[in-house]
């Protein structure tokens, strides 16, 4: 807040007391003399005349708030300087409006501590006239002196009368605010000196900037000596005092960006020691404890990173931004409301021209029934000159039907008999696809056959080399007859079994036929399927040429019964057979 705006704040204060109907005007007389007390208070030279002369024009009633306003801004705000005492200046304007406004009774507290909390407000208020403290403030100072008066916080009690302010207004102005706290609302089981002792300590840090203040130990710098001090810290300096009461000050450690605070280790008896280091000089410092001793390093630091940075105290920074917040909602509300207008006037305007349309839509109503009567009567004439043409076209159509009816006749035989034609073609697929694999069958068969003569062969030159092996046995000597007659016996065991393998080949050889029969029965139940078939086609279409089967050529018979190989494949087998058959004994072995 600009000093400007916080001395005007405590000026409408004292305006408004000399305001005493209500009127909204101060006669020149009172004028004068406040603003001859707001010079020798903020150390301004005063012109006697220049309210005179200000409102020489004007005729000899009071003036207005709005009127006074400009003179306050040439003659005495745009000349001010911050070298007054501002507590003077509060004072000053305090004991004119408090006077009229203040009502002590049922107030618990002095009126030094109803000044602070004046100040307080002051601070906190909206800026805007007339003033008032929104319960966003009123909820921050009052956990502030909770704190301070070492309370705990009741957030329900607090909802309770948000609740029952906002049913009134969601508001307070100072003599509202210090009816509240001095009546001890928020403040029970708490005695009066401790409730004065909060309101002072929330005065000192939110109007006075005293960031923290107790007692601490400081070594003297000519003496060397430890002497107790009250200590003050503000945002830019660190003050210290003969005691608590401020009367007396004995000295300031100013506070740059180029400050630091460290701590030191104990030494010549004292404990918690920390020191200042200035530009110029250093001072040494004992608290009272480690805890008090590192608060005032934190708090110290704090200050001194905030001037480093160029910003306000905390408590002036988080009070200028809750304003910026609220002012962003309250811009953005607006906003809505400005919305929620141009939305209802746009509404609005819709409804009227959606009126203009409905009285136009029933006038096109009225127009479009006058034509549909027109319309209608048309269509009556129409009617009966068209009922004759329907007659001669119905008698058209029954002709054109009569003659459809027969071609759909037609065409539905021509239908059946392109889809018997084409079941015909489906069935003699399928009997094709019989033969085929009935073929398929066939030369699975010869394949077996095949291999069944192959083994056949092979068992009946192992029995030869068998009967070789027992002749040339038969003619060894005597002396081998006996192991000869074992070897013989054991080759008359093994030739039984090639016998009985011989038989079981002879079986399968069998069975194998007896399927071969069966193929050659279903080939041929195949081939007089397609040529049933090729008659019917030929009769119905004569364009379809059946695929019949090949001519098959003259088969081999062997002792065992029809062969699946050729002429030149059975020389073959019986020259192999010779050769093995005329090969000498001893080469068999």
């Amino acid at each position: 807040m600009a000093l400007r705006d916080e001395l005007l704040k405590s000026i409408w204060h004292a305006f408004t007391a000399l305001d005493v109907d209500k009127s909204g005007k101060v006669s020149k007389s009172q004028l004068k003399v406040l603003s001859h007390n707001l010079c020798t208070v903020m150390r301004i030279p005063h012109d006697p005349v220049a309210l005179e002369e200000h409102f020489k024009d004007d005729d000899e009633g009071p003036v207005s708030n709005q009127g006074y306003m400009p003179y306050l801004n040439k003659f005495i705000l745009d000349k001010v300087q911050d070298n007054f005492d501002r507590q003077d200046f509060n004072r000053m304007c305090w004991t004119l409006c408090a006077r009229k406004n203040l009502d002590r009774s049922n107030l618990l507290i002095s009126d030094d501590s109803a000044f602070k909390i004046w100040c307080i407000f002051n601070f906190l208020s909206e800026d805007k006239y007339p003033l008032t403290m929104v319960t966003e403030e009123i909820e921050y100072f009052l956990r502030k002196l909770t704190d301070a008066m070492g309370g705990s916080w009741v957030e329900e009690r607090f909802e309770d009368y948000k609740l029952e302010l906002s049913a009134k207004q969601q508001c307070l102005n100072a003599w509202e605010l210090i009816h509240l706290v001095g009546t001890g609302s928020f403040s029970k089981g708490m005695d009066h000196q401790t409730l004065s002792m909060g309101i002072t300590e929330v005065y000192q840090e939110l109007i006075l900037d005293v960031l923290k203040q107790g007692y601490m130990m400081k070594k003297g710098h000519k003496r060397k000596n430890w002497i107790e001090r009250w200590f003050l810290l503000r945002p830019d300096s660190v003050a210290y005092y003969v005691s608590e009461d401020l009367l007396e000050k004995k000295g300031d450690i100013m506070l740059d960006e180029n400050c630091c605070v460290e701590s030191l280790p104990d030494k010549e008896g004292k404990k918690c020691l920390f020191y200042i280091k200035c530009s110029e000089k250093s001072f040494e410092i004992s608290a009272s404890d480690k805890k008090r001793k590192q608060e005032w390093i934190q708090a110290i630091q704090t200050s001194v990173s905030l001037l480093k940075l160029g910003r306000p105290a905390l408590h002036r920074e988080s009070r200028l931004k809750r304003r910026e917040l609220r002012q962003k909602q309250q811009a953005e509300q607006d906003e809505l409301e400005l919305r929620m207008t141009e939305l209802q006037t746009a509404n609005e305007n819709k409804q009227q021209e959606l009126d203009a349309m409905r009285k136009q839509l029933d006038e096109a109503a009225a127009s479009a029934a006058e034509e549909e009567r027109k319309r209608q009567q048309t269509q009556t004439e129409l009617q009966d000159r068209y009922r004759m043409d329907l007659e001669r076209e119905k008698m058209v159509r029954q002709e054109m039907e009569e003659q459809v009816a027969q071609k759909s006749s037609e065409l539905e035989q021509y239908l059946q008999r392109v889809k018997e034609l084409e079941d015909m073609y489906h069935r003699l697929e399928e009997a094709l696809e019989d033969e085929r694999s009935a073929r398929q069958d066939e030369e699975t068969v010869r394949r077996l056959q095949a291999r069944l003569l192959e083994e056949e062969v092979a068992k009946r030159a192992e029995l030869e080399e068998i009967h070789i092996h027992q002749q040339r046995a038969i003619s060894e000597t005597e002396a081998e007859k006996q192991q000869l007659e074992k070897a013989r016996l054991a080759k008359e065991s093994a030739l039984e079994a090639a016998m009985l393998q011989l038989e079981q080949l002879e079986s399968e050889r069998q069975g194998a036929l007896e399927q071969y029969q069966e193929v050659i029965k279903k080939l041929e139940d195949a081939a007089n399927n397609t040529r049933t078939w090729k008659h019917k086609v030929a009769h119905h279409e004569g364009l379809v040429r059946l695929i019949q089967p090949g001519s098959k050529g003259s088969q081999r018979m062997t002792n065992w019964g029809p062969a699946a190989f050729s002429e030149g494949e059975l020389s073959l087998r019986e020259k192999d057979w010779q050769e093995k058959r005329n090969r000498p004994p001893t080469e068999a072995q």
